[in-house]
């Protein structure tokens, strides 16, 4: 069930980067990031009430509490890198570096949470992830849209703190369930968000925004619920090492989309670098 919701993670995942892309067209990223995370949340705390799971919240110990705050916090600030190298940069480059956040979480779950189980799997697969990722990255770095290479530098702070938040949330979320989990994180993320748009003084923007842009902020945010809820339960249920690689085969769907939608062109080197993050992935699933 674990890897069911780790793939279906990776399906939402995948729609969100598009639909979120479409959104800040003229949008500052900022303010869509903070937007969507008001979306996120009602979402959340929809799925925490129908199924119940907020009847424990009391029984939350103060480590476990903590650590989802910070969590959150790491969240936060890999979604304002992350559409920040998005409004500037091509979907397939921003999205191509994001991913490379998966061999420092594997390598730390590794290392934090003693998964050595299949070790040599789980070896090989990083090293042939990694191998795509340099060849996804090699291709954005000439065709990316922006005159400047800003962007790449805010998608690598995205898979940093990406990164971050799979091992602290994973900690977090022992013992309390998923659903909660995720709903108390993006209280985080929501309040974390609209600082900076308060402290950039954008607040006055909010109203500027398109409805068109809105609707597209807003739908990014339902899917972005959606694969948190997936993602946790794998996260909490299954193998870390294991379930975000799984997870970032969203770049599949986002790159398949991105060509279909954008127009992107995508050369026989990417297509190769493409083919060796599914095939990384596909051996740390062996792992499992």
């Amino acid at each position: 069930m674990w890897i069911m919701m780790a793939v279906l993670s990776a399906f939402f995942a995948g729609i969100t980067a598009i639909l979120a892309k479409c959104g800040i067209k003229r949008t500052d990223s900022d303010i869509a990031t903070a937007l969507r995370t008001i979306v996120v949340l009602i979402f959340a705390w929809v799925i925490v009430f129908a199924t119940g799971s907020g009847e424990n919240a009391a029984d939350i110990g103060m480590k476990s509490l903590l650590f989802l705050i910070l969590s959150g916090l790491a969240t936060g600030a890999s979604w304002l890198c992350y559409f920040k190298a998005l409004s500037i940069g091509d979907v397939n480059a921003v999205v191509s570096v994001d991913k490379s956040s998966t061999v420092l979480v594997v390598l730390l779950a590794i290392i934090l949470f003693n998964e050595t189980e299949n070790l040599s799997y789980k070896l090989v697969g990083t090293a042939v992830l990694s191998a795509g990722i340099y060849l996804m990255i090699e291709k954005k770095q000439t065709t990316a849209a922006a005159s400047s290479n800003r962007w790449i530098v805010y998608a690598a702070l995205s898979a940093v703190f990406a990164a971050l938040t799979s091992i602290l949330a994973k900690i977090g979320i022992t013992g309390i369930d998923s659903n909660l989990a995720t709903a108390i994180r993006t209280g985080v993320i929501l309040v974390m968000a609209w600082l900076v748009v308060v402290v950039k003084g954008k607040q006055s923007q909010v109203k500027t925004t398109s409805r068109k842009e809105l609707i597209f902020i807003s739908l990014s945010g339902i899917t972005t619920g959606a694969s948190w809820l997936c993602y946790y339960y794998a996260i909490q249920n299954g193998i870390v090492s294991v379930v975000v690689p799984i997870d970032k085969l969203s770049i599949v769907v986002t790159v398949l989309f991105s060509c279909l939608v954008f127009k992107e062109k995508l050369t026989v080197k990417v297509w190769a670098g493409l083919f060796l993050m599914v095939c990384g992935t596909v051996l740390l699933s062996l792992g499992a």
